[in-house]
């Protein structure tokens, strides 16, 4: 009897001690819908050698929270409320050109937007940078 009660509180214990983390991971991973309008939009932005300038936006802008593959691997990225994403995944890759641009341009939350730091052609190459974070 002593053993079972012993057991029960063993597990509570450890079931509150792991809540918190499985709640706050949850409210870090919020859908954020993009229009549809916004998510047919075509990359204008063809040119693969635009890649360089697009990286050094990259490392300037968005680094410091997306990391520098895009894996959401900084210590920053931990202290945000919400999740930066880690853009090497299918899910990530499987956004549009125009949900990228969207997101990006717009922000929301702990993402700013982008509409006056930078051009809309600046844009569209850093997501043609986030497609080359493909695993």
């Amino acid at each position: 009897m002593k053993k079972t009660i012993k057991s029960t509180i063993a597990l509570t214990c450890l079931v509150l001690a792991f809540l918190p983390l499985a709640v706050f991971s949850q409210d870090k991973a919020k859908p954020w819908p993009v229009p549809a309008d916004a998510k047919s939009k075509v990359n204008p932005v063809k040119s693969k050698a635009a890649l360089a300038d697009a990286e050094n936006l990259w490392n300037d802008k968005c680094s410091s929270c997306h990391g520098k593959k895009g894996l959401e691997d900084t210590s920053k990225a931990r202290s945000l409320d919400t999740a930066p994403g880690n853009f090497s995944t299918a899910d990530f890759q499987a956004s549009t050109d125009g949900e990228l641009f969207y997101r990006t341009k717009v922000g929301r939350e702990d993402m700013p937007s982008y509409s006056k730091k930078l051009t809309d052609e600046e844009i569209w190459e850093v997501v043609n940078y986030m497609r080359t974070f493909k695993k």
